[in-house]
């Protein structure tokens, strides 16, 4: 009797198994087969002009949004103007040089943007677009406000003066 009943009970785990590897078996043929690696948001995009970014890519991936609002916080609110992590920076770099924006279907902040079903709202106020500033159309940034405009007109002709790459004009 106790052979019985050690034969039924190896009966009942090989029907488990074998209803579990059905079930697994079922599972793999209607996912299509083995797994595949998701596509990266990035395939087919223009990356930068660069060797490399301002950080590692894993730490921009993740805190990129954390370093703008800080520069953003230290600019606007503080008066003080660094260049690391300037928008302007990211912009002019990342632009794709067929379309010269960042946005649009291969756009570099978009394409990863919209595979997060992350809304970007930078480019409400700012441009997607590379560009450099100079002192004319700072006047244009802030023609109302004429002490804000002059100081916006005194900066960038100090920064066109002192940069390395053009040298004074």
């Amino acid at each position: 009797m106790a052979m019985n009943q050690k034969k039924r009970a190896l009966g009942a785990w090989i029907t488990a198994i074998v209803a579990i590897a059905a079930c697994f078996g079922a599972a793999y043929a209607l996912s299509g087969g083995p797994a595949r690696p998701v596509p990266s948001p990035l395939t087919g995009v223009y990356l930068g002009k660069g060797k490399k970014c301002v950080a590692p890519v894993s730490v921009m991936r993740r805190d990129h949004m954390q370093f703008l609002l800080h520069q953003r916080t230290l600019t606007v609110h503080e008066g003080i103007r660094t260049k690391r992590f300037l928008l302007t920076n990211c912009v002019d770099c990342h632009a794709d040089p067929k379309t010269h924006s960042v946005l649009g279907k291969h756009g570099f902040c978009a394409s990863c943007h919209e595979y997060a079903a992350v809304q970007i709202d930078c480019f409400s106020c700012h441009s997607p677009h590379p560009q450099r500033l100079t002192a004319e159309s700072a006047i244009t940034l802030a023609p109302q406000h004429s002490r804000l405009a002059e100081m916006v007109k005194a900066t960038a002709i100090t920064q066109i003066q002192s940069d390395p790459v053009d040298g004074p004009q």
